[in-house]
């Protein structure tokens, strides 16, 4: 019998913690030789990114299995969006030292993501739950476009990161908005 709290979802999700340092090594060792149908793309940034799309991919299945199923836990409310913020967060940390992202962009992310923790906790306290948006899920989407275009040198990699950007800005001030009430309140 499988157990609750280690279903396939919480599991998925845990993947996603211990691959997301994968993506950092990947990217901070700089395998520099390139590939030889890809002449802009190392074996490193190569690498990185199967691992950064795994790990991007075992985020959708996860909710999906866990609501399908009916798998939903406190340890997969808990996990699945720790795991989602370290795996952006390590992808981004290697951009800056490849200098591919703007430092001052990723401060804006990381944030905008403390930020709708914060509120979530607070709401959580009073007993309400905020749940992902139709704009925060886009965001999530726009991000995890940008980091793997900027991770594989694609050409306006950093256009999308701006869409993501403004999008991560825009779906956070909805949820301020719209949390308003619990932190005044």
């Amino acid at each position: 019998m499988q157990s609750k709290i280690f279903n396939v979802p919480n599991t998925l999700s845990l993947v996603r913690v211990f691959l997301a340092p994968l993506v950092l090594l990947f990217l901070s060792l700089r395998i520099e030789k390139p590939i030889s149908f890809l002449p802009e793309v190392s074996w490193g940034e190569a690498i990185a990114a199967i691992v950064f799309i795994i790990a991007s991919i075992t985020d959708f299945f996860d909710g999906y299995i866990a609501r399908r199923d009916k798998l939903v836990t406190n340890l997969g409310k808990f996990i699945d969006p720790l795991a989602d913020k370290v795996l952006v967060i390590s992808a981004m940390l290697a951009l800056i030292e490849l200098n591919r992202v703007p430092a001052w962009i990723v401060m804006v992310i990381i944030t905008r993501e403390f930020v709708v923790t914060g509120l979530r906790l607070v709401a959580a306290a009073e007993g309400v739950v905020i749940a992902a948006s139709k704009g925060g899920k886009l965001k999530t989407v726009c991000q995890i476009t940008a980091l793997i275009m900027l991770i594989l040198n694609i050409p306006y990699g950093m256009a999308v990161m701006w869409v993501a950007m403004i999008l991560t800005v825009w779906s956070g001030m909805d949820y301020l908005i719209k949390g308003s009430k619990i932190i005044t309140g």
